[in-house]
């Protein structure tokens, strides 16, 4: 069978499926934004097999699409908060909402008929399961696949050369003419002045020849056309620096990446097989084996960085965003490990959650709580926290207490393991699978306590506004000390319910690190500023790190952040902080760092500390890492080879991006630099560098690395392409392809470049 007709096989076929029928016919659905915004909009399943085309019956031309691949997941029913304000007017078999990767959102949706709903739900699951479970060589055929019928205007299953040429500009980049229609000449086989399916698959390869990689090959090849078993075993040993059963890994490689079933047999790898083992995840920079779980899960809390999130029921800005489930739902997705809400009391009675005194909406504590109940252990079974941020009086914080207990069962910690006290924290492997709550607890048999002592942010969360005059302070400010005249008021009693089930992370105070020695237990915890952990930082850094080697700390950016922006969880890192709260709704570098840190050990939201911090004697300073113990700096040497098919930034027709690339380093400060290659003119398709940038790591096991592509203007600030961000610690040396993701971090395949990576000491 030839490929591109294979291609098209796997494409789902109508009459096969009858719920992909239904897609492929088209629907009349109601999208649905409010409870007085609901449309009605014509949805169909495109050829592709994996494109979703709507519109409106009444606006002309305009049209949306979506690939399914963009789609995360189909919930049925009233599952947004949208769906459910018009759950009187609409029955939950006819909603079901899509909830797409990233931070696109989501999109609620009502059909006509119970049926026509279920089809939809059905097929659009089966879609993503497919485009889930597709390797990379699938990918590669979708996406040749997908340009074919972009650039097939006129839908005829064919293409001439205007169309061929309207195609590469399309694909990003910029061909000479006569070049271009010779490989137009070379693919179209049946001299017919157009190119069908099979034809066009084999354009693509002509145009996808990879000079870079092919070069590579002929190193090690002896004959130029294949590598021997003993070949492809040098290669490994030579340039990849693997060391453990070459032989035995080299044959497991040409079994898998190995098209041809004759050189499969013969053990012998062909020049197509090379370039799919490079583009796989066993040839990418990131260490398979650090991808799974591979640390020690058995110490104290303490020695773990944990995936923290502040704000979490907010989906935007902090003062008037939307709070929504949703956010809580994809924080725990994306293995975040500690969840905040902040507790108001409710008008009728019931606790709500909200950014205090400002537009935010509102939600129900106890819908919080059941969301976090089904969601807290589906991607991670290490514990999860909830840091709770009380602003409520006395009758709704014991309602509070009766929600936690009765809806999260025996999911919620609520005594000491084994019934008795230790020295540290217990681990995460012994607290599998249950909830904690971080929290102001009762003193002693007291049930009185200071207002102040109630919400663990009120004195810091201003960055320093409560000691100045109310006439100095800025709106945002004004507003933030307006809330805590309020919330002082308001409060003035814990409850002894909810203080009851605050076992391990006990929220304190802090009164300095003299002190915390002598008077703090390991279950005391205290919440820190931005501004205040650096300048704790700054005064007594290492003293910080000792600190957190025994007790947790917690950090949340500044009150002033108004339009929830972050601040760089790397100084706090350094300093041993475990809990260091992020804006999880807001895209950029301080995201692209934490999901680089947590991409590791399973994404299961806990990452060991490194040996010298998690040391009780420490004397390790972030400012000083040549007084360390045992200091070895590493040299890290990164060609940048090439880049592939990278993403367009700017949709006009004709429109071809400038590439360059810049490698980030993030750490200590004295590893924090950076360097970028030159920016190649008009190629996003297949861009050249070759060129080859030099660092030197003081700290390796703080150090994370993070690879931007721009598109360069010289007029203007550059624009993103794509990133990838990971430990220095999980890189893999020798040639590597590095598979970008977009400002949300979600994959863009097949986006990707090629370095050749060199790590060694420093002599």
């Amino acid at each position: 069978m030839i490929k591109g007709q294979q291609m098209e096989s796997e494409c789902p076929r109508v009459e096969d499926d009858p719920d992909i029928r239904v897609m492929t016919a088209g629907s009349t659905l109601r999208k649905v934004k409010s409870r007085s915004w609901k449309k009605q909009r014509h949805f169909r399943l495109l050829e592709d097999g994996l494109s979703v085309w709507y519109k409106s019956r009444w606006l002309g031309k305009g049209h949306s699409t979506f690939s399914v691949s963009e789609v995360e997941v189909v919930r049925e029913g009233h599952q947004s908060e949208v769906l459910l304000s018009i759950a009187d007017e609409f029955s939950a078999d006819l909603c079901f909402t899509l909830v797409f990767h990233g931070r696109q959102g989501t999109l609620d949706l009502v059909a006509e008929s119970p049926e026509e709903a279920r089809a939809w739900i059905q097929g659009l699951r089966k879609l993503i399961n497919k485009a889930q479970t597709m390797d990379e060589k699938q990918w590669l055929d979708q996406w040749v696949r997908d340009w074919f019928h972009k650039a097939d205007k006129n839908k005829d299953g064919k293409m001439n050369f205007k169309e061929v040429r309207t195609l590469l500009k399309m694909m990003n980049v910029e061909m000479n003419e006569d070049h271009a229609f010779h490989l137009f000449t070379m693919a179209d086989q049946s001299e017919s002045g157009s190119l069908e399916s099979e034809q066009f698959v084999l354009f693509y390869k002509m145009l996808t020849q990879r000079d870079e990689v092919w070069r590579v090959f002929q190193d090690y090849s002896g004959d130029g056309e294949k590598f021997m078993l003993e070949e492809l075993e040098s290669f490994l040993k030579v340039e990849q620096q693997e060391g453990e059963d070459i032989a035995r890994h080299a044959r497991e490689l040409i079994d898998r990446y190995e098209p041809s079933e004759t050189a499969k047999k013969q053990g012998t790898m062909s020049l197509e097989g090379f370039q799919m083992y490079l583009c796989s995840q066993e040839g990418s920079i990131f260490r398979p084996e650090h991808l799974a779980l591979y640390q020690d899960m058995s110490q104290p809390l303490s020695h773990y960085f944990i995936s923290s999130s502040h704000n979490t029921y907010l989906l935007e800005d902090q003062l008037r965003g939307q709070s929504s489930l949703e956010a809580y739902i994809q924080a725990l997705k994306r293995g975040c490990r500690c969840v905040e809400v902040d507790c108001w009391d409710g008008s009728d009675g019931e606790p709500v959650v909200y950014h205090g005194h400002t537009l935010t909406s509102k939600i129900l504590f106890k819908d919080i709580i059941v969301k976090l109940k089904e969601y807290a252990f589906m991607t991670s079974d290490f514990p999860v926290i909830l840091s709770l941020e009380n602003h409520c009086g006395v009758e709704q914080q014991t309602i509070m207490a009766k929600h936690l207990s009765q809806i999260l069962g025996d999911t919620l910690l609520r005594s000491l393991l084994d019934g008795q006290a230790s020295q540290n924290l217990p681990s995460p492997q012994e607290m599998k699978g249950k909830i904690l709550l971080k929290a102001k607890k009762i003193a002693g048999q007291e049930d009185e306590a200071n207002a102040d002592d109630v919400s663990d942010e009120e004195d810091m969360s201003t960055g320093g506004a409560e000691n100045r005059s109310l006439e100095d302070l800025t709106a945002p400010e004004t507003l933030n000390h307006h809330e805590k005249v309020v919330a002082r008021k308001a409060v003035s009693k814990l409850s002894r319910e909810l203080s009851d089930l605050v076992v391990y992370c006990k929220s304190v105070h802090f009164h300095g690190f003299k002190s915390a020695p002598l008077n703090s237990k390991y279950n005391e915890m205290s919440s820190f500023s931005e501004s205040k952990a650096k300048r704790l930082a700054k005064e007594a850094g290492s003293d910080f790190v000792q600190h957190n080697s025994v007790h947790l700390s917690r950090i949340y950016p500044s009150g002033l952040r108004t339009d929830s922006s972050n601040y760089n969880p790397q100084e706090m890192w350094n300093l041993g902080c475990q809990i260091v709260a992020l804006n999880f709704q807001t895209a950029g570098l301080e995201m692209d760092l934490n999901d680089g840190l947590f991409r590791r050990n399973g994404s299961c939201g806990y990452v060991l500390k490194p040996r010298f911090m998690r040391d009780s004697n420490t004397k390790f300073d972030p400012e000083k890492p040549e007084e360390q113990p045992g200091y070895k700096p590493l040299r890290l040497s990164i060609q940048v080879i090439s880049g592939q098919q990278l993403p367009k930034v700017n949709q006009k027709e004709g429109s071809i991006v400038d590439p360059l690339v810049r490698v980030e380093i993030y750490g200590v400060p004295q590893d924090q630099t950076k360097e970028e290659t030159s920016h190649i003119n008009n190629n996003g398709f297949n861009p050249v560098w070759n060129q080859t940038l030099n660092f030197v790591i003081h700290t390796p096991d703080l150090a994370l690395v993070r690879f931007v592509v721009e598109d360069y203007d010289k007029t203007s600030r550059n624009d993103f392409i794509g990133q990838y961000t990971l430990p220095f610690t999980c890189i893999q040396s020798g040639y590597r392809h590095i598979h970008l993701l977009s400002k949300d971090g979600t994959a863009i395949p097949p986006s990707s470049l090629f370095v050749n990576i060199s790590i060694s000491e420093l002599t």
